[in-house]
């Protein structure tokens, strides 16, 4: 069987999400609870979602999200799925597997995370999705697909010394071309300064709009320590080419608004999008930019409903929507 990830604008049978506890939120828990929420009950309105929660907040998480979002108690540490949930890829016939890469809690830098490492198996179990195991870390943040053989990812991230210390850059690219089917690896240098606990995740910064498509975040002011990042990332993405050999064509998204929080000043990442079925749920900062932001999705995704949902609160935690979530795709991707 030859499997491939199919890209994120591909039919999804469900949406992982995982109910926040208290790690990092202090006493902003409350209020981070209902950004999850919010994101939650949005996807929900476009296809099923299932939440993975803790015992002991299953109460609290049920009164939060709508009726038709279904609960699975599980234990976890860490509330951000698309780094620890696995990666479901799928082949012409039907077939479906995950790869259950495993997490090192961004590069051991919390502990512990016994329960968030072993959480994929679990997912996978309960759905009863064959499993195979990668001895590769990477988190799904890292990484960005075309579902034809195109991945993005960050030097700054993939080749980081506290992920794979033991692998090459070509030995990565192995595992990648191995386990989700890719072609060809774009290699940006750089993630957002601020994003220190992902060592540059790639959705922060881009992501894939549609084959040959990318929305890559800018920043306008040289005096910001991300223009010089972004504006090579941005050089950089628009003379790659794909696995088909095609030049990508390179969408530029507005400059992150910031909010505060506790006296910091907190980026909303308008490329931190989850794309569901029919609809786009993208971070918004109360921002003129927002409206930009939303109409160059709308143009991007003529076919999806564009939904904005506060961005402030999950990015001053290091998220947004598509940190907070992972697509389970549908088993039929023949194409």
């Amino acid at each position: 069987m030859s499997f491939r990830m199919p890209a994120e604008w591909e039919s999804h049978e469900r949406c992982l999400m995982a109910w926040t506890g208290a790690e990092k939120w202090g006493k902003h828990l409350e209020a981070a609870r209902r950004s999850y929420a919010e994101v939650a009950n949005a996807i929900a309105a476009f296809e099923p979602l299932t939440m993975l929660v803790n015992p002991e907040d299953a109460a609290g998480a049920r009164r939060a999200l709508t009726s038709d979002i279904e609960i699975m108690e599980t234990p976890f540490e860490y509330a951000w799925t698309r780094d620890s949930g696995p990666v479901v890829v799928v082949d012409e016939e039907g077939n479906r597997a995950g790869i259950d890469f495993r997490f090192n809690s961004w590069g051991e830098k919390f502990h512990p995370y016994k329960h968030t490492a072993a959480s994929a198996e679990a997912v996978l179990a309960e759905f009863g999705i064959e499993r195979i195991e990668s001895p590769m870390v990477l988190e799904g943040g890292a990484i960005t697909v075309d579902g034809q053989g195109t991945l993005i990812t960050t030097e700054q991230c993939l080749l980081n010394a506290n992920r794979n210390p033991e692998m090459s850059r070509e030995d990565i690219e192995r595992e990648l071309c191995n386990t989700l089917g890719i072609e060809k690896v774009i290699w940006l240098p750089w993630g957002i300064t601020g994003d220190w606990v992902t060592d540059g995740h790639v959705d922060a910064v881009c992501t894939f709009a549609r084959p040959g498509v990318v929305l890559a975040q800018t920043c306008d002011d040289p005096t910001d320590p991300d223009y010089e990042r972004l504006a090579t990332n941005l050089a950089m993405l628009g003379e790659a080419t794909d696995a088909t050999g095609r030049k990508l064509n390179v969408i530029e998204l507005p400059p992150m608004p910031s909010g505060k929080m506790d006296g910091h000043s907190v980026p909303t990442i308008y490329a931190n999008i989850y794309i569901a079925n029919g609809g786009v749920i993208v971070p918004i900062g109360e921002s003129p930019s927002d409206e930009d932001a939303i109409a160059i999705l709308e143009d991007a995704f003529p076919d999806r409903e564009v939904i904005g949902v506060p961005g402030t609160l999950l990015s001053y935690a290091g998220g947004g929507p598509h940190c907070v979530t992972m697509q389970i795709p549908e088993a039929q991707h023949v194409q």
